[in-house]
């Protein structure tokens, strides 16, 4: 086995990790914490949950990222990125580094924060936003591995 055999097998891992776990809390965990907590202790419930999953999905990305940078570099795949063939490609790093800043910059900054002072407010709508927000990201999210998978195996091209 060389070592871009098992760069793309911890990049696919990675994303099947990270990816799946936006599925979970998009799909189960978010519609659970409506159905089974009371308005005002939603959004405690769901940080408590999401929590756990958050410094799990911080590993995912960062391997991702760092196995995804390794084939490129290894297979000098570069020129691909001037090439609206692969589409895909960018689609992937777009992805990546919108949950790399969402995870590593945004959160620490000021999502939580604002998390907690909009939620004490206004706690249905907080949490209907924060549903719409992880809606959009999983459905981006599964497209890209949609396509990049098809790329990958020159359907797009």
């Amino acid at each position: 086995m060389d070592d871009v055999t098992l760069a793309r097998a911890i990049h696919v891992a990675a994303i099947v990790h990270w990816i799946g776990g936006v599925s979970f809390v998009t799909l189960a965990l978010l519609p659970g914490v409506r159905r089974l907590a009371a308005p005002e202790d939603r959004a405690r419930l769901f940080e408590q949950v999401e929590g756990a999953f958050s410094w799990q999905a911080k590993i995912s990305v960062t391997l991702a990222g760092a196995a995804g940078f390794w084939m490129t570099h290894r297979l000098d795949a570069w020129y691909r990125f001037l090439d609206p063939g692969f589409w895909w490609m960018h689609a992937m790093v777009a992805i990546w580094l919108v949950f790399t800043l969402v995870l590593f910059v945004f959160e620490p900054l000021f999502l939580h924060s604002w998390f907690a002072e909009r939620s004490a407010h206004a706690p249905e709508e907080t949490m209907a936003l924060v549903w719409r927000g992880h809606l959009v990201l999983m459905t981006l999210s599964l497209v890209t591995v949609i396509a990049s998978v098809l790329g990958a195996h020159g359907a797009l091209y």
